[in-house]
Formats: C-alpha cells, structure tokens, sequence
C-alpha cells in the first residue's frame, strides 16, 4: 500500500481547498470512461461526451496522450499540478501548460509502467500545451457551465468534512473520505492501496481536495506540497437522488419538511435543497425556518453560501425514525 509519514503539526496545519483544475481533470477522466456513476453524470454525459470523443476522434496524437497518461494505476503527474487554492482554472492549467517536453514524456513513460512512449509522442515537445488545450475545453464546455452548482457542492463537503473532524477526530475523517484512504496510526496516512514506497512529508503543506465524479488521485511537489483528491459525498454529488423519509417521521413533520430534515446529511443551503426536493425557494425556506425554530437544523457560513445541517437533536429524531 502507498502511504506517507505525517507529522502531528502537519497534520494538523492541513487543509481542505477546491481546486477549479481538480473538478476538470476529474470530468475528463469521467469523460473518457463514459460510464456513468450515478443518474445525475448519466445526463451529463449524454449532453458532453459525444462532443469529447468528436474532438479525440479528430486529434488522435492527443487521445493518444490522454490514453497514456491515464494509465492504470499511475497518472502523469505534469497533468495534475498540486493545487494551491485559491486559484482560478487559468492560473492552475498554466502550470500544465509550462510544464518541460522533457518531463511531460518521463511523466507519460511512468504511466505506462516505464514502458516505451508510443512514437507518436516519443519526439514531440508540444505534449504540455495539447493537455492544456483539451482541460480548457473540457473546462469551458463542461465544466463551467456548471462550475457554481459544483462549487457549492464542494464547499458543503469541505463543511461535512470539518464537522467530522471535529467530531471523530483525524482517524475518522481520513478513513471515510475515499476507498484507500485511512489513518493507520503511527504517524502514517495510507493514501491509496498499491504498493508503492513511503514518503516522508513532514513539515510539508497538507492539502485534501474534493471534486464531485468519483474520482481520486494523490499529487505532489516534493518536500513542498501533497494533495490527496477524494469524492466529495452527499447527496447533491447525485443531482438524481431523493431523500427517502421514514413513515413515521413524514407523519411528525409532514412528508416535505421531514424531507428536508433527511437530506441534510451533509450540509446544503437552500439553493441546493431546492434544486434536490424540487420544492419552491419559499417552502424550502419555511420549511427550514420551522426546523430551526425547534432547534432540529442549525446554519453557518461557507464561502459566499449559508449551509444548513442537522443538530444533535435533529440527527436523534432522524436516526430513531430509522431505526
């Protein structure tokens, strides 16, 4: 298994940041699968991905790249720059851009398990710049269009995450946040399953980094800054999913606020609640004016949104209807 060597003030001067380049690198590689992990990218899918393949099918040297640099167990590193945070798509996919010939094809050779380049891309120094220009695309017509909505998405993960790990603390915040992924004690966070050796990042920057398909990858600038990009969770992560309300729970609230109150595993603002429940902006409103009332949700501030999540008592009476 690969994992690194973290120090407790590492580890604690760690951070959650949301990085433009992650969400677009993670659509790409939902893209090229183009299987669908829920009904919510289904329909992404069905709208983008004839586009991608149409844009592939016309530039083979770059599928032929994206192809190699996905690999099977290793990504090209010069395609995922550490993220900072922060920063805009432009600032983040510039590094691609400039990153050396030189490095991008040793990057694409340890992909392919150090095997040969193709010939198609053994000589060539434009590599950097056909990665950048096919995240741009991906960014500008699939991506962006719906970067706020992510961007929300992402936020209330970052909020659900930190809650978490105030709750349970590191142990339990790291081994939920991806398949893989786990403190194992002594120091040592298990980033991924392969048998890769350890790396000592103590006294390093400590990135995690959500994006919404279900994707993950580990990056690194050596000594500098280590990122581990995860799945965010909740439901909103499925634009298809609804709440399912225990009986007798809907018969204490009424169906619709009990709905609400159900959906807030992780925390969502009104925007997304109306967007999941399909109900209009002003009973969403309500509804949750009444919860807070009886002190069942609580709200906070996230970035430019205000998150709602359920209190100690709320997740009692959700968690007794369960049961």
């Amino acid at each position: 298994m690969g994992w690194w060597q973290v120090n407790a003030d590492t580890l604690a001067g760690s951070r959650f940041v949301i990085s433009p380049l992650a969400e677009t690198f993670a659509s790409l590689k939902a893209l090229h699968a183009g299987a669908a992990t829920h009904p919510g990218e289904r329909a992404w899918l069905r709208a983008h991905l004839p586009a991608y393949r149409k844009r592939l099918a016309a530039d083979p040297v770059t599928a032929l790249l994206i192809r190699s640099g996905l690999g099977r167990d290793w990504i090209a590193d010069f395609l995922t720059p550490t993220p900072y945070g922060d920063e805009t798509f432009e600032d983040e996919v510039a590094r691609v851009r400039e990153a050396s010939p030189e490095d991008a094809r040793a990057h694409l050779a340890l992909s392919l398990r150090g095997g040969p380049l193709p010939h198609e891309l053994a000589d060539r120094d434009d590599l950097p710049a056909r990665a950048a220009g096919l995240l741009t695309s991906v960014w500008e017509e699939s991506v962006r269009p719906y970067w706020d909505r992510r961007r929300r998405i992402l936020e209330a993960d970052v909020v659900a995450r930190t809650a978490q790990l105030s709750q349970g603390g590191w142990a339990a915040a790291l081994d939920a946040l991806r398949p893989g992924t786990r403190w194992l004690g002594g120091n040592r966070l298990q980033v991924n399953p392969h048998e890769y050796p350890p790396r000592e990042i103590s006294g390093a920057e400590l990135l995690f980094v959500p994006v919404t398909p279900k994707a993950g990858w580990v990056s690194w600038e050596d000594g500098v800054r280590y990122a581990v990009v995860y799945p965010c969770s909740g439901v909103l992560a499925d634009a298809g999913a609804r709440a399912v309300v225990p009986e007798s729970l809907g018969a204490l609230l009424g169906t619709a606020r009990a709905g609400v109150l159900v959906l807030l595993d992780s925390p969502l603002s009104t925007s997304q609640l109306v967007a999941v429940t399909g109900q209009g902006l002003g009973s969403v409103g309500r509804h949750l004016k009444v919860l807070l009332d009886a002190r069942l949700v609580e709200r906070r501030r996230a970035g430019r949104s205000v998150l709602y999540s359920r209190t100690a008592a709320g997740e009692v009476l959700v968690t007794a209807q369960r049961v």
